[in-house]
């Protein structure tokens, strides 16, 4: 026995008028995801790059005693290595640190890590010891990178208060500049 059909589902079955627009609905989401993370990661590879290139000409400065011998201070220096990143950073987000040793066993490397206060910001007290001729320095410029896209850059965040830390670090050994 055969089951009766209505031209009318045969017509809608076959009708696909708007399944494009239906498919794309179900993936514009996931794609336009994907692009803002995809963008935002390789804005954070990139500004990495400019702040360890910012850190290291600076770190110039230690290394060859000019900041020494021109009695920086740390708010001085800060502005220096400023002076060294691209105009896309801000200088009031940029934090650097500066400690020095006599020997590479006695240089104190372990990662710095931020304390924030109830409104965010960063309670951190940085040190600014460039060091004598002949001793080893290291210099961490740390600079707090917003995330663009909140919940869909899922992994991108790594600070508390949904921003990216990028490090630029340098370790030198100080030419007997005097």
């Amino acid at each position: 026995m055969r089951i009766p059909t209505f031209p009318m589902t045969r017509r809608f079955s076959k009708d696909a008028t708007g399944a494009v627009a239906a498919e794309f609905a179900l993936i514009v989401v996931p794609l336009f995801a994907l692009i803002v993370v995809s963008l935002q990661t390789a804005a954070i590879f990139f500004f990495d790059g400019a702040l360890q290139t910012a850190a290291e000409k600076s770190a110039r400065q230690l290394m060859t005693g000019s900041a020494q011998l021109s009695n920086l201070t740390q708010a001085q220096f800060k502005s220096a290595v400023c002076g060294n990143m691209p105009n896309f950073f801000q200088c009031a987000n940029l934090m650097v640190d500066v400690q020095s040793a006599p020997t590479f066993s006695n240089l104190n490397t372990v990662p710095l890590t931020l304390t924030y206060n109830v409104a965010g910001a960063v309670t951190n007290t940085w040190n600014y010891n460039p060091g004598n001729p002949g001793d080893i320095v290291i210099l961490r410029a740390l600079y707090n990178w917003p995330v663009v896209g909140g919940s869909l850059a899922v992994g991108l965040a790594n600070q508390p208060n949904g921003n990216h830390l990028i490090v630029g670090t340098a370790v030198i050994k100080n030419e007997p500049y005097q």
